[in-house]
């Protein structure tokens, strides 16, 4: 597929929102921004082919109607429509039981990465180096006797890290129950209970039918002198006026030697082979003194936006924002292949 042949249309689907049906007011802005993100994505594809942007507003089914299968193809940014949860994984269900090709991963692996603790399973199963964990369904749970503290608290089926700030690391008993009970309470679901691991953090972007290792993309902390404040919180990456936002710039590429690289795109493109995770995704890794990679997150269909992490590795590698949307676009046509090389 290319600008020589005769383009298939392409929808550019995402999710609106007028509301949320949990966690906190501030949490739209993180709706706002796959808006956003769906405007440039569309930019980017409309001098080739015919795009058309469609919001879903509440079933996928209905918002599709117009577009048939054999005419349409999804770039498939749609997410949590009011905050459901797993509507990202329905819609990718919905979009493989309609028929349509679409961008990124399928349902199933966009299920299991969402569940972080389904992703932890998994990673363990493997092998995978990840923060010893524990998911907790109600403040009465927690005993704090054998628990490594710190601790990072996390909705266990969340992600743009929503519900992520600075009282998430939790260094005793009290603050943790109370950490739990926010998280059940605001978000109605379970708290994932991490060992925090501190030190250095990493975006790696994979992308491909063969996937690839785009450079690494670094988090600077070094405006932080607080070690347990040195999180990528929600203020980080959705509040443009906060501390957090404009004192966590990314590096690109990361300044790491050759083995701690390699080491980190190892690590990063088995987490991407255990998830069956396709097209694109990130791959969140925290680094200890040690020089032991951690996986904190597996993101299938990562935020695209061309403030975002994963453009920036892509620029890094020599794409402009116009050829990373459409080689992504063109993935839906290629083989899925789980073999690749780290790039450096």
């Amino acid at each position: 597929m290319g600008p020589a042949e005769d383009p298939p249309g392409v929808v550019v689907l995402y999710n609106e929102s007028l509301h949320l049906i949990k966690g906190e007011p501030h949490d739209m802005l993180a709706e706002n921004g796959v808006i956003a993100c769906a405007a440039e994505v569309a930019k980017a594809l409309s001098d080739t082919y015919t795009v058309v942007q469609v919001p879903i507003h509440l079933d996928v089914e209905l918002a599709l109607a117009p577009y048939p299968p054999t005419h349409w193809v999804v770039f498939n940014l749609g997410e949590g429509i009011e905050g459901r949860l797993f509507e990202v994984a329905r819609i990718a269900w919905a979009l493989e039981a309609m028929g349509y090709r679409f961008t990124g991963s399928n349902g199933n692996a966009l299920a299991h990465t969402t569940h972080k603790a389904l992703t932890k399973h998994k990673l363990t199963e493997a092998y995978l180096p990840t923060p010893r964990w524990w998911v907790m369904r109600d403040p009465e749970e927690v005993d704090g006797g054998e628990l490594p503290f710190p601790l990072i608290v996390k909705p266990v089926a969340e992600d743009a890290s929503l519900g992520i700030g600075p009282e998430a690391i939790v260094h005793d008993t009290e603050a943790l129950r109370k950490r739990v009970a926010y998280v059940v309470s605001c978000y109605r679901q379970s708290a994932l209970v991490e060992e925090f691991i501190s030190g250095r953090e990493f975006n790696i972007s994979i992308w491909g039918s063969e996937p690839e290792v785009l450079p690494l993309y670094e988090i600077d902390f070094s405006d932080f002198r607080d070690p347990f404040s040195r999180i990528v919180s929600f203020a980080a990456k959705w509040e443009v006026d906060s501390f957090d936002y404009n004192h966590t710039p990314g590096v690109c590429p990361a300044k790491v030697n050759k083995r701690l690289g390699r080491q980190i795109s190892q690590t990063a493109l088995r987490a991407w082979k255990v998830l069956n995770c396709e097209g694109y995704a990130r791959v969140d890794i925290r680094v200890d003194k040690e020089e032991i990679p951690y996986v904190i997150e597996v993101n299938c269909n990562p935020d695209l936006s061309p403030e975002a992490g994963f453009y920036k590795a892509a620029l890094t590698a020599g794409y402009t924002y116009r050829e990373m949307v459409q080689r992504i676009l063109q993935m839906v046509y290629e083989p899925v292949n789980n073999k690749g090389l780290p790039f450096f």
